[in-house]
């Protein structure tokens, strides 16, 4: 059976187109499975990143050729 998954994986008829309304509805049941903890940890994550993109300064230095 797993043979038969990775065989399909990534193959696509030029008739088929994907379905991101599907998609969007199975993430969101994924994540309704998760427990408490592992909800907040997840938003403490993402959190912490928010946080570290809000400081972020982008650099650029010119090219000085020698």
């Amino acid at each position: 059976m797993a043979d038969n998954m990775d065989s399909d994986k990534g193959q696509r008829t030029p008739t088929q187109t994907p379905d991101f309304e599907k998609a969007e509805m199975d993430l969101l049941r994924e994540s309704l499975r998760l427990s408490y903890k592992e909800r907040f940890l997840k938003a403490t994550q993402l959190y912490k990143v928010q946080q570290t993109m809000k400081r972020a300064v982008i650099t650029h230095k010119p090219f000085v050729s020698k």
